[in-house]
């Protein structure tokens, strides 16, 4: 038989390194492998299919996978994952001291199936009071004009959300015009050092391993995703595509903590990537769907509340049935 023949396209991850150079082989696959930046591979992907496998922003494919009969459904494969806290960024002029105080602010985002606000925005609704009918949101892009919403959307009654397509989040939230940004990037304005512009949440870091070591929550951005068509006429490809992801990934998490040598320019990496291995149970970075369960029930219902995702589903409905099927020789 000959191999099948599928295109992948997704950013340049270390975990994906050893498939994509063909150090570790999907069995039945010969793969075309296209590394391009994600917002590309999303716009592409969500307007026109270009792609048979392709990397996702988690909160883009929930609003596409739970249309009435999708084309498209999940492989449990993480290409990135980050915590957020991190991502607001205030202008000090408005007061904001604590997240309470976002309470009738104005709050900009990319896109509002932004996978980095939806999971803040979730927080705010669902842990902390803010409701999302307390905000005025605003859509723009980060540093430029111009930036598009992707997907259909279906606000919750109340929700005020306003599109910007003539400034940037950065410059809106210099001149005022905005209080607050969530963002999975830091905007120009405070790359730049504006004295104005400051994190709200400067303790990011110890306020997200709290966060973790008390929910078991590690925030998925973006995921694999391929053609239904695909899966109809090869129900095997999803699994044999998991097994190579999976390999691949374990792999480079073997490289990172290899204490022998220095792979990678950062002091002390090693050191530090093994006390992440321990504290994330042997698995820093796990695929498949029990070890994220939490994080993809949390989504789900976020993209829910957030009028993204069309209905509110479990995990075991936007993946292929059976792919985590344990086998036992």
């Amino acid at each position: 038989m000959h191999p099948l023949k599928l295109s992948i396209a997704t950013c340049d991850y270390d975990h994906f390194r050893d498939f994509r150079f063909g150090l570790v082989n999907a069995e039945g696959i010969q793969q075309n492998w296209l590394t391009l930046g994600h917002h590309e591979i999303f716009a592409r992907f969500t307007f026109n299919r270009e792609f048979d496998v392709s990397e996702l922003s988690f909160a883009k494919f929930m609003a596409q996978v739970t249309r009435d009969e999708p084309d498209i459904i999940g492989l449990p494969v993480i290409c990135s994952r980050l915590f957020r806290f991190g991502s607001f960024y205030v202008n000090k002029k408005s007061g904001i001291k604590t997240v309470s105080d976002l309470k009738g602010k104005r709050i900009g985002s990319p896109e509002w199936a932004h996978s980095a606000a939806v999971y803040m925005r979730g927080w705010m609704h669902n842990d902390c009071g803010v409701k999302l009918q307390d905000v005025h949101w605003y859509q723009a892009g980060t540093d430029a004009p111009g930036r598009i919403e992707k997907v259909e959307l279906n606000l919750p009654e109340g929700v005020r959300l306003t599109r910007k397509d003539d400034t940037s989040l950065s410059d809106m939230l210099v001149s005022g015009e905005i209080d607050c940004a969530i963002i999975g990037r830091p905007p120009a304005c405070f790359k730049a050092g504006h004295p104005d512009i400051v994190r709200l949440f400067p303790n990011f870091l110890e306020m997200e391993e709290d966060y973790f070591d008390k929910t078991g929550i590690w925030s998925i951005m973006h995921m694999m995703t391929i053609k239904r068509s695909i899966l109809d006429q090869n129900p095997w490809v999803a699994r044999n595509l998991y097994n190579a992801f999976l390999e691949s990934k374990d792999r480079a998490l073997e490289r990172l903590i290899d204490p022998s040598i220095s792979r990678y320019p950062v002091p002390w990496g090693s050191t530090y990537a093994r006390r992440m291995r321990d504290k994330f149970d042997g698995d820093m970075f796990p695929f498949g769907i029990e070890p994220n369960r939490k994080t993809f029930e949390q989504m789900l219902l976020y993209t829910y509340q957030q009028g993204i995702a069309h209905k509110h589903v479990t995990p075991e409905d936007i993946f292929p049935a059976g792919i985590m099927t344990k086998i036992v020789v």
